[in-house]
């Protein structure tokens, strides 16, 4: 059942939905949020991303349609073909920006493409809504077993099958961020740390650099209690993103991402550090 969690952030009508279903298996992020607010700080969203298959009606285009409609563009295309996967991010003046990524599903071994197609066919046939995207997991619990099975294939599929429509992680704009001596992002990892979260260090703690326009860091995802059709396991849920974004040759900060430290920041979710 949904809590209640006052949302900390500075968010737009398509975003603000999303919180309370993030918020609710995202402990870390809470508690991150509100240490932030008790130092002072007014918390602004970079940008909020989600999941999907590459399998209508769930598909990147049909989770980007309510988005598009409220006024969304498209302001990039990123591909990880290790990770087999494809990802839009969209963007609006003034509101938070949204990534969205797709696992293509055709290039899974045969066995988890059945899987997935089975479970996405439990999906309502029609256009979805910014609701939709908080809705979580559209169809029924998957087993144990078959939890492990697509873990061992694909992560990412795992964890969609897990926990369905719903943002993956928030990030914390550090640009807005007041109370932290440059290096900033430098300064807030080290002051997570002290406060006992655990960051991803995969390709190091900070993930680009102020030449590619973007740096980021994130936790580990906090590991939850799900119910499975066969009992109840924890598993990594969501995460805590932060974004610290560098002007361009025309002053205007970075607007999209980059796709090297993109790969790096999926791997928050892994089952280990």
């Amino acid at each position: 059942m949904t809590q209640q969690h006052p949302c900390p952030h500075t968010l737009g009508p398509a975003t603000a939905p999303l919180w309370p279903g993030y918020a609710d298996i995202s402990p870390s992020a809470v508690k991150i949020h509100h240490l932030l607010a008790q130092r002072g700080e007014e918390v602004h969203n970079d940008h909020v991303a989600l999941r999907t298959y590459n399998l209508a009606p769930i598909n990147l285009q049909a989770l980007a349609a309510p988005l598009l409609e409220m006024g969304y563009r498209p302001s990039g295309e990123y591909h990880f073909d290790v990770k087999r996967l494809d990802a839009r991010s969209y963007s609006k003046p003034g509101w938070p920006r949204v990534f969205i990524s797709e696992l293509r599903v055709q290039d899974m071994p045969q066995n988890v493409q059945d899987t997935l197609n089975a479970l996405v066919e439990q999906c309502p046939n029609r256009a979805l809504t910014i609701e939709d995207l908080a809705a979580g997991r559209p169809w029924a619990p998957v087993s144990w077993e078959t939890y492990q099975n697509l873990a061992q294939a694909s992560q990412y599929a795992a964890w969609v099958a897990a926990f369905g429509l719903r943002a993956n992680h928030f990030t914390v704009s550090v640009n807005h961020l007041k109370t932290f001596d440059t290096p900033v992002l430098a300064n807030l990892n080290a002051w997570l740390q002290t406060q006992g979260f655990t960051l991803n260090t995969r390709g190091g703690a900070i993930k680009g650099d102020p030449q590619c326009g973007l740096e980021q860091s994130s936790t580990m995802a906090d590991h939850i209690e799900v119910d499975f059709a066969d009992g109840v396991h924890a598993i990594p849920s969501c995460y805590c993103e932060f974004a610290l974004r560098h002007p361009g040759p025309d002053g205007t900060p970075f607007d999209g991402f980059v796709t090297q430290s993109a790969n790096r920041i999926f791997e928050s979710t892994a089952a280990s550090s």
